[in-house]
């Protein structure tokens, strides 16, 4: 049955959004597809076509025009009124004009959808996030994340040729049309639907069992397994644990595992109502919201970006506009003295209670090669994350050195990279002069070419690292956004930027290659520092001016901020 079949129970009204257009069609496309202009999309934008064509962002059915996002950011409503909290946008490099035809591609070249352009518009990053984040700090992923995402925004008819194809856990990924069918044959009117990202633990388990008894329906367990916050425990170990859970758990209440493909955007009580919206295209109609919904780390002042509870009241405020009821709790906490799990709010100041946070999880037992206790976790899970986790001493890490040629990189990287040797870890050095003769060659020095040397490198490290290893990268890099589009292909925690700031002054007085005197003298174009830009790290971990420093005390400095993280001993 398409998905167009299945009536979506919503105060939309109308039918499930479905985009996907007939084979037919999809060879015809396919075939002009050479003809117009491509683009490649990033992982956050295939995860939002995805949304977008199988209804799960309904009633949208394409990326925003300008007066539903300028109406987003200020009302949390769509042009028309809708409720909808989130702006879906295809952010561009280039303006395109009306009528202008994209072939939508997958990073593998893979055809995913054709768009027609009805609309192309300038967007403001500062705007974007006040508005959604309520904030501009980019200690926040996403708002980091802003500053590599193109200055316009396309709309226009999506013409959807395919999905993307995912290879792992297939029966569990269903669209919402899907989903709400499994749901009617589970014979239920209420449906629950949980939100997570994380892996479930016993307080998890108490919460969501004790909203579906409450209402007396249907667990939807709903993780996401798109994009969620750097450094997560990823999906494929999180997925493992979710089936055992659900095949020896939750026996006692009727529960459905479904996967879904969203990029979180970690906007606290924004995102909390954008969840809820989203689980009612599939077809629930309560919503779990916890504490500190969708949360994302400290700002650069060691403070909460939103309050532990803000996301709840927002959800409730609107959920009579979306129809879904809200189910709210306080922290759940373990009580020792009577082998149970409780809301904070039901306990007594004087009650003696146990909890882990999600960091400690990770930083205290996970990385430390500490088991998890029982009360905390069932076996089977903490066996599955002990199996899946790295200590930090064995994780992969990428020292990305940044600054003028003749200032130390590499010299400093070197020095670096021996003490790393010593401590018994491989590593491997991509250095500036190497890389433009080996993986970049070919590549001449002009903006276009110095950015996809960049990024070649940047790709090349961020692999070494997934596998665990030691990378050092001494590159000029000299465009701040080349290097903020480097930095997202990593775990924050794993990636150092190393700014040495030596001043131009004593880089041309060392010249070592002799490239300052063939500037002056006019036989060299376009070099950095001198006839071409080179644009200052704005927030890097650590900033080194050798002027006056050894190569030891500048070593010194590097290893302490590895020692910090707990990468070296």
């Amino acid at each position: 049955m398409p998905a167009s079949a299945v009536k979506l129970i919503s105060p939309y009204g109308g039918d499930l959004v479905d985009l996907l257009v007939s084979p037919g069609d999809a060879e015809q496309l396919k075939a002009t597809s050479a003809t117009i202009g491509s683009i490649t999309l990033s992982d956050r934008q295939v995860c939002d076509l995805e949304m977008l064509a199988t209804g799960a962002f309904s009633p949208l059915t394409t990326f925003m025009s300008q007066a539903d996002y300028q109406s987003v950011l200020r009302s949390m409503r769509l042009a028309d009124g809708t409720v909808f909290p989130i702006p879906i946008t295809l952010a561009l490099d280039k303006q395109y004009q009306r009528g202008d035809k994209l072939a939508l591609r997958d990073r593998y070249g893979n055809l995913l959808a054709v768009m027609e352009i009805t609309e192309s518009y300038s967007w403001e990053r500062r705007e974007f996030a006040s508005s959604v984040f309520g904030s501009t700090d980019e200690a926040h992923n996403l708002i980091r994340e802003l500053r590599s995402w193109g200055p316009f925004n396309a709309s226009g008819k999506l013409q959807v040729i395919a999905l993307p194809a995912h290879k792992d856990f297939i029966r569990l990924r269903r669209s919402p049309a899907e989903v709400r069918r499994c749901l009617i044959a589970l014979g239920n009117p209420d449906v629950v639907a949980f939100q997570t990202r994380n892996p479930l633990h016993r307080a998890h388990e108490e919460m969501t069992k004790r909203a579906a008894s409450n209402i007396g329906g249907t667990l939807l367990l709903h993780p996401v397994v798109g994009l969620t916050k750097p450094g997560d425990v990823d999906h494929i170990t999180r997925v493992r644990a979710y089936k055992v859970l659900i095949d020896n758990y939750y026996q006692e209440i009727p529960a459905l595992l479904s996967l879904m493909p969203l990029a979180m955007r970690m906007a606290g009580p924004r995102e909390a109502l954008w969840h809820a919206i989203i689980r009612r295209n599939y077809g629930a109609n309560h919503f779990i919201v916890g504490r500190d919904h969708a949360g994302p780390d400290k700002d650069s002042q060691g403070r909460s970006f939103f309050g532990p509870y803000d996301a709840q009241e927002l959800a409730k405020k609107y959920a009579p506009d979306i129809g879904m009821k809200i189910l709210t709790f306080s922290e759940m906490t373990y009580v020792p003295a009577e082998d149970r799990y409780e809301e904070v709010s039901a306990l007594s100041d004087s009650a003696i209670t146990s909890s882990i946070s999600g960091t400690q999880v990770r930083r205290d037992y996970l990385a430390s090669g500490r088991p998890l206790p029982a009360w905390f976790t069932r076996p089977e899970i903490a066996r599955i994350l002990e199996d899946a986790y790295v200590p930090t001493l064995r994780q992969g890490f990428c020292l990305w050195f940044t600054g003028l040629s003749g200032s130390g990189k590499s010299t400093i990287a070197q020095a670096v990279e021996a003490h790393i040797q010593e401590q018994g870890r491989r590593t491997t050095m991509l250095d500036g002069d190497v890389v433009r003769q080996n993986l970049s060659k070919g590549l001449g020095f002009s903006p276009e070419d110095r950015d996809a040397n960049i990024q070649r490198v940047g790709f090349v490290a961020s692999k070494i690292v997934y596998h665990h290893g030691v990378v050092l990268c001494a590159l000029i890099s000299p465009f701040e956004q080349s290097r903020r589009r480097v930095a997202a292909l990593f775990d924050p925690a794993n990636f150092i930027e190393v700014y040495v700031a030596t001043p131009l002054e004593v880089c041309q007085e060392r010249d070592p290659k002799g490239h300052y005197e063939k500037t002056r003298q006019g036989k060299l174009k376009n070099f950095t520092g001198v006839s071409a830009a080179y644009e200052t790290p704005i927030d890097p971990a650590v900033t080194i001016d050798t002027s006056d420093l050894s190569v030891d005390q500048c070593a010194e400095q590097v290893l302490t901020e590895l020692r910090s993280r707990g990468f070296l001993i």
